[in-house]
């Protein structure tokens, strides 16, 4: 077997080339990406649309519409439910402090780092901090909403090109199809729209049922604004495997901090585990199915450097985007390995032979423990 290191260093190349472009330019790429994957919902719609007898641009702009009508409510409600709860926020904000302030100084008076300190001195200390500190969160907040609503008109602008020339894409992209394989090219790029399709859909449903399971549960337990803190939980599980956390860990603190009895938060801790076992196990292989279809290892590491190269977008991102790269790479043979790394089918099969050898292993060794 020879290695050539002509291939090697243009491979090697072609994907830190790759990842620098990704990084300047991801102010236009997130956008598109986003935007890329809500076309892909939004296709079927458009298309039901047209064959209603509605013009393209008119199908692509009732499309659209309906998408902000769905995420305007989503936001109105979420507003409403953190208005409603300024005064309890304002509060956790203070025991939040004194617990912060305790904590060092238990941890002070036990390992003696600091002489005298003083517990009023570090909670006026940590005030005057948060004062003083409030001018430049407040600029960054004013930049952040700038490039949020940029980013968002962007995303709606690509949103409607993508949907009004959907066609001509295809057309276009046909046009790198050799010849004689047209009908395996175009089922790949079917492929490729099923994926976002199929996912983000399957994620819309998840965070419906998750975010019902939650709030009930919560609303049994008695935490105030069960379907506030049960609706954001379950939005958060967009993000793999950091996210369901995340959205566990506010309201078990914000029972810990709103409620005396040590049970609350405990009992909320066991519901969100309870519900993340469901789930795993249950509600995401029925739910979202194969879609993804994206074993543990390529979906940390596509985690891992969509939030190096695009941060929390890119932890949403990458992901789907990994699935689309397996859907292309198994139509080339050269690129087959990539997709077999990338796929959950081929270490599956490798568990299971795994576990027959085991088998084998195991009934050999009986045998000869038998016979002696």
């Amino acid at each position: 077997m020879k290695v050539s290191f002509q291939k090697s260093f243009f491979t090697l190349a072609f994907i830190a080339i790759l990842i620098w472009f990704l990084v300047v330019a991801k102010s236009i790429l997130i956008p598109l990406g986003i935007a890329l994957l809500l076309a892909f919902i939004l296709y079927p719609l458009h298309k039901k649309f047209t064959s209603w007898g509605l013009g393209n641009i008119l199908a692509a702009f009732l499309s659209i519409l309906l998408l902000i009508l769905i995420i305007g409510g989503g936001i109105t409600f979420f507003s409403t439910e953190i208005i409603s709860l300024s005064d309890e926020i304002s509060n956790f904000g203070q025991k939040l402090s004194k617990l912060y302030t305790d904590l060092i100084v238990y941890i002070n008076e036990n390992t003696s780092f600091f002489k005298d300190l003083n517990k009023d001195q570090l909670l006026n200390d940590l005030k005057s901090w948060l004062k003083s500190s409030a001018g430049s969160l407040l600029g960054g907040t004013f930049n952040g909403t700038a490039n949020f609503l940029t980013g968002l008109i962007t995303t709606i602008i690509y949103m409607f090109l993508f949907l009004i020339y959907n066609k001509g894409f295809i057309r276009a992209f046909m046009k790198f199809s050799p010849e004689g394989k047209k009908a395996d090219f175009f089922k790949m790029l079917k492929g490729i729209q099923q994926v976002g399709q199929k996912y983000l859909s399957g994620m819309l449903v998840l965070i419906l049922i998750l975010g019902f399971a939650n709030s009930i549960g919560l609303w049994i337990i008695g935490i105030d604004s069960p379907f506030l803190f049960g609706f954001l939980a379950a939005s958060l599980s967009i993000i793999p495997y950091i996210g369901t956390t995340l959205g566990a860990t506010i309201p078990v603190l914000y029972a810990f901090m709103s409620h005396d009895q040590l049970w609350v938060p405990l009992a909320v801790a066991i519901l969100f585990w309870f519900i993340q076992l469901i789930e795993s196990n249950f509600l995401s292989p029925k739910v979202v199915g194969n879609s993804v279809n994206v074993n543990a290892f390529a979906a940390i590491l596509s985690l891992i450097v969509g939030a190096s190269i695009w941060g929390v977008a890119g932890m949403v991102l990458f992901l789907p985007f990994a699935a689309m790269l397996k859907v292309i790479c198994e139509e080339y043979d050269s690129l087959k390995p990539i997709a077999l790394l990338i796929g959950n089918s081929n270490f599956q099969d490798g568990e299971a032979d795994g576990r027959g050898l085991f088998k084998k292993l195991k009934d050999f060794v009986s045998k000869k423990a038998s016979t002696k």
